[in-house]
């Protein structure tokens, strides 16, 4: 008897701007933000090929060629990748529907390009497969749901209620939707074909309404939708609370310097007397890190940089290029391409900064600010709000 390979559909939904992330994501659309040096949709991809999904559709949109650039024909993830354009917004729901030919015939997963994850898509496509819903509902617990769909549900799974970004009076349970669904193609009946639909705010009411069986899977582990650069943080170290083990690729040039795992290198990494790296860190091929510098734990700094005497990074990403001056410290922070940190700069937790910045001497960035691309901060300069330039829109809220 011939074994019956079954061929797990996931369609990624990846047409966002992001405009909740920028600076980041005025030249990369969201799902290609790094995290440890690689894109973030590269991490899904993975986890999702490890889970067993393996045909892949892509709905795309803002910047879709470097998610293509990124990803491939799948082959590097052991997954078959189908690219749908998008050209005009749809809503999510609607550009799932427009993707339909590559997705009907049997149930699928549904997940957005910016999620990073470790949970367990797999028992979830299972347990809608045994289940009588329609639609299946990723759920997970969380302290705030305010900004996501919340659902109510039964101690057979069964959603009874389903309210979309509840105000204060509204929040009958903290059980968050993910975003993440197990759908039956029966849902494409339920899509207007040629205009902008949601799964939250017209699918799942409609659905309700018409009296079908919608499911809640409640999640365990770890996501977020990398939607404020807090979550882009978080997301890093756990991914970064993976590695287990020093990793060294390439050539390691290190004179009284001290490196305490676990800690992923590149190719040739130059470390300085003194300097430290306290694990878990992931530094890119080419960073030069001088004497007395300290690198602490869950750091992620890409490929080029330059890490001055006595200078210290903590919990942050530095994405590639980036000098970071003598005396200067970095605290929970993202910086973006190519920036230039001059000596005695102190950049405080939560910052982001844009590519091609230039921070004189003695700057100082107060917490939770956002610098734009390609400024200058004029020498010992206290930044206490965000500082926009007026060459990129200056919006970031939104999606």
């Amino acid at each position: 008897m011939k074994a019956h390979l079954v061929m797990m559909k996931v369609c990624i939904m990846c047409g966002g701007e992001g405009t909740r992330l920028r600076p980041l994501t005025f030249e990369r659309p969201k799902p290609c933000i790094p995290i440890v040096n690689r894109p973030s949709i590269e991490h899904l991809v993975a986890h999702l090929s490890t889970m067993g999904f393996n045909e892949i559709v892509i709905t795309l949109g803002y910047l879709g060629s470097s998610i293509e650039e990124a990803l491939g024909d799948g082959s590097l993830f052991g997954v078959d990748i189908t690219y749908v354009r998008e050209e005009v917004k749809m809503g999510t729901a609607g550009s799932v529907k427009n993707a339909q030919e590559y997705l009907d015939g049997s149930p699928f997963l549904v997940v957005g390009g910016d999620h990073v994850t470790d949970l367990n898509v797999l028992e979830f496509y299972r347990e809608h497969r045994r289940s009588d819903g329609i639609v299946s509902i990723g759920l997970i617990s969380i302290d705030d749901p305010s900004e996501y769909g919340i659902a109510e549900i039964d101690a057979n799974y069964d959603i009874l209620r389903f309210k979309e970004k509840p105000g204060p009076g509204e929040i009958f349970s903290n059980l968050a939707s993910t975003g993440m669904y197990v759908c039956d193609p029966e849902i494409f009946d339920y899509i207007p074909p040629g205009i902008k639909f949601d799964f939250a705010k017209d699918l799942f009411p409609g659905l309700m309404e018409n009296g079908a069986s919608l499911k809640g899977w409640l999640a365990r582990g770890n996501w977020t939708d990398v939607g404020s650069p807090s979550s882009l943080r978080a997301a890093e170290r756990w991914i970064l609370q993976r590695l287990s083990v020093t990793n060294i690729s390439g050539n390691l040039s290190m004179k009284g310097a001290q490196i305490l795992g676990p800690v992923l290198l590149g190719d040739s990494i130059s470390l300085g007397n003194n300097a430290k790296v306290i694990g878990p860190v992931s530094i890119g091929s080419g960073t030069i890190i001088e004497e007395n510098a300290l690198i602490g734990p869950y750091t992620s700094i890409g490929d080029d940089c330059a890490i001055k005497a006595n200078a210290k990074i903590f919990s942050s990403s530095l994405y590639d290029r980036i000098m970071v001056g003598p005396n200067s410290t970095v605290s929970g922070s993202i910086i973006d391409n190519d920036t230039v940190i001059r000596e005695c700069c102190s950049i405080e937790n939560d910052t982001v900064i844009g590519p091609r910045t230039m921070l004189q001497r003695g700057v100082v960035i107060h917490s939770k600010t956002r610098l734009w691309p390609e400024v200058i901060v004029p020498e010992g300069t206290v930044v206490k709000e965000h500082v926009l330039n007026d060459r990129f829109d200056s919006r970031c809220e939104g999606s």
